[in-house]
């Protein structure tokens, strides 16, 4: 069996069904067609292609009784208005990033990344069996709307700078495109964040109306042609140690829907969020060299710098806490959470890679 036909197959056990009676049972089903608002443009073929896979899975698992037109960033409306669209009505739901809307609340920080937080692997133990699924439900539906994560970049890479970073004072009044939480902790260091949306980053970054962008990973960055403007490439992004990514359904439109479409689609968001991963892991290697041989010039963070950028983040979260009891509410189980991930992956993950890193530099 392959590993996709045993995905599908698990998750139609997980419907309580057979793949044959979800069929029989589509016809007695009714005909639902949502549009889904997309913050990104279709050239991320990872971010975009994440959600596309969901769309056609819904539609294979409902015998194309449930379809879903999806739409890039601009179609229907800007791409960081999509979550204003949904909450509206004007659209079924959206794919985005939730730390694109810190301005709603700093708590929509958490189904993406918050500084220093979590890798792809705890951030997934933590929505699903760390409770963050049931505390961010109760966090979005406030905002009339209904979470599930689609998409998984990875631990990302820092970005794209045209000078290099020596030390903290080479921040200070650097225009950097930067999302979430992440631009507040680095304007304590005199960084001035800029939220802009994919499609506008590289002629930001050409024109000089920014200094340094990040983005995702090499593979993304790579189809931005982020490396044309700027050379050196910095790592690692400690702002997104993971990178969920968001479906936003509006919550009237969620509780219409007969609950095998609603089964239906949290199977198909998780494939799409596996599928991601997969995708980001083979496709980032060839690209990092591709861009390495394009002249790009890898470069770690000074220590100087993230130490800097870790006591600047540990301090805003106290901040936030007093200023949003949201975000208070999530951030103390959170920090629970994420410090026992970090002291058990200094037992498991975190040596074998160093293991395996050190042992392949001397072949």
């Amino acid at each position: 069996m392959t590993r996709r036909k045993f995905i599908a197959a698990t998750s139609l056990a997980a419907l309580g069904t057979s793949g044959t009676q979800v069929l029989a049972q589509s016809g007695s089903l009714p005909e639902v067609h949502w549009r889904i608002a997309s913050s990104y443009p279709k050239t991320l073929f990872t971010i975009y292609g994440a959600m596309e896979q969901m769309a056609k899975r819904v539609a294979e698992l409902t015998s194309g009784k449930f379809t879903i037109s999806l739409h890039s960033a601009g179609e229907l409306m800007p791409a960081l208005q999509v979550v204003d669209a949904v909450q509206g009505g004007t659209v079924e739901a959206a794919h985005t990033a939730s730390y694109f809307f810190i301005g709603k609340d700093p708590a929509f920080g958490f189904a993406t990344a918050l500084p220093f937080g979590l890798n792809s692997r705890g951030q997934n133990a933590w929505i699903y069996e760390g409770g963050g699924e049931k505390i961010l439900a109760d966090f979005y539906d406030t905002y009339g709307m209904v979470h599930l994560p689609v998409g998984n970049t990875g631990t990302q890479m820092a970005g794209w700078y045209r000078k290099e970073i020596t030390g903290v004072e080479d921040l200070k009044g650097l225009k950097f495109r930067v999302g979430g939480l992440a631009g507040m902790v680095l304007s304590k260091l005199g960084v001035i964040p800029q939220q802009i949306a994919a499609g506008d980053v590289y002629p930001a970054l050409e024109k000089g109306t920014i200094d340094a962008a990040e983005f995702v990973g090499p593979a993304d960055d790579e189809r931005l042609g982020l490396h044309k403007v700027a050379k050196y490439y910095y790592y690692p992004g400690w702002w997104e140690g993971t990178a969920h990514l968001s479906l936003f359904i509006n919550k009237s439109v969620w509780s219409n829907l007969p609950p095998l479409y609603q089964s239906v689609l949290r199977i198909a968001a998780l494939e799409a969020t596996e599928w991601s991963m997969a995708k980001y892991d083979i496709s980032n290697p060839p690209a990092l060299r591709r861009l390495v041989a394009n002249g790009a010039q890898l470069r770690p963070f000074p220590k100087s710098v993230t130490q800097a950028s870790f006591k600047a983040a540990e301090e805003l979260y106290q901040e936030l806490s007093a200023k949003s009891p949201a975000f208070k509410k999530i951030y103390t189980e959170w920090v629970k959470f994420r410090n026992e991930q970090v002291m058990w992956q200094q037992f498991c993950d975190l040596p074998f890679d160093n293991l395996m890193a050190n042992i392949l530099k001397t072949k």
